[in-house]
């Protein structure tokens, strides 16, 4: 597959992916739960569901100075159908008038309730911002040193920039996927969408490194010391080691690429196929997560064979060209 060779074709699909991504989420937001915004949720289930209207009114004459509220429809694990409540922060006496006021129409049953106040959401918001920057603070340091020894043709931090770029391809997907769940099913962003973001980033990265690590192996193996005397700023001779490759890097990317895609899409394979079950099998609660997985792995799939390895190429050629404008 001539994937370095039409490297503009997947650099272009993965930059609009990531533009239109980006576009969903900028546009429609992200419908953000209790768990940032603080506030109580009541999940309450029916085996003869009434109308939502109904509910509307139980929820809205329940509680004095209730302010604004949501009622949605949802499924429980058993195939009934039910409504997900969400409301202000509620006292124990709003809370048992609310719950008195919905169970007692068709016979209900309150499955879920949860509780968060604002001060903790806002609190759990930050931490969550800081610990998806935190894993790409450290993943950027980590590739760095790794790959500190390879030198050329590109430094680096080229490798650490380009693998930061695939995680924020990656991560754009799911949340995009994320905002128009919100927009059309009313699905809210919680902690389980954060904890499905921080593991797509280390599939992600993951995946990404298996190429890397064997573009390096593979240069390190292409290579050839080319000794050079010089003098030093003192006029004393001293000898320079300076590599030559056997291969033109982009041969030796590519080379490393179809050594590494079959196990990148055996992984990813395997992968999705816990996930569908997962779908499928878990409970309402799971399959949020399960999709937001899926949507994620498939992402960390084509960056890391379709995006990751033609940038590399595409920074080593535009560094090669500005090293020749100097000459």
């Amino acid at each position: 597959m001539k994937i370095i060779e039409n490297k503009k074709i997947f650099l272009t699909i993965g930059l609009s992916v990531m533009l239109g991504s980006l576009a969903v989420v900028s546009i429609f937001g992200l419908k953000l739960g209790i768990d940032f915004t603080g506030g109580s949720l009541t999940e309450v289930s029916y085996e003869d569901k009434p109308t939502q209207s109904v509910i509307e009114e139980a929820v809205n004459s329940s509680v004095s100075d209730l302010g604004a509220f949501s009622v949605r429809q949802s499924a429980n694990n058993d195939g009934g159908i039910g409504y997900i409540i969400r409301t202000r922060d509620l006292s124990e006496p709003e809370r048992e008038s609310l719950h008195a006021a919905v169970t007692e129409i068709n016979e209900g049953t309150i499955d879920r309730f949860t509780s968060i106040g604002p001060v903790i959401g806002e609190e759990l918001k930050n931490k969550a911002v800081w610990a998806i920057g935190g894993v790409a603070l450290i993943i950027i340091l980590y590739v760095a040193f790794a790959f500190a020894g390879v030198g050329k043709p590109v430094g680096s931090w080229v490798y650490g920039g380009i693998t930061i770029f695939a995680l924020i391809h990656d991560v754009l997907v799911p949340a995009a996927l994320m905002s128009l769940l919100g927009l059309l099913l009313g699905v809210e962003v919680d902690v389980l969408f954060v904890m499905a973001l921080l593991a797509v980033l280390g599939y992600s990265v993951n995946d990404t490194i298996v190429v890397f690590d064997r573009v390096r192996e593979n240069l390190i193996r292409y290579r050839q010391e080319k000794k050079k005397k010089t003098k030093d700023e003192f006029g004393q001779p001293k000898e320079e080691i300076d590599y030559v490759f056997n291969k033109p890097f982009s041969e030796i990317v590519s080379e490393s690429v179809s050594q590494t895609i079959a196990r990148s899409i055996n992984t990813s394979f395997t992968t999705l196929l816990a996930l569908i079950a997962l779908y499928f099998i878990g409970g309402s609660v799971t399959q949020i997560f399960a999709l937001i997985l899926i949507a994620g792995v498939v992402a960390g799939t084509y960056s890391s064979i379709f995006l990751a390895p033609p940038l590399l190429v595409y920074m080593a050629e535009r560094s090669a060209t500005k090293e020749a404008d100097q000459k």
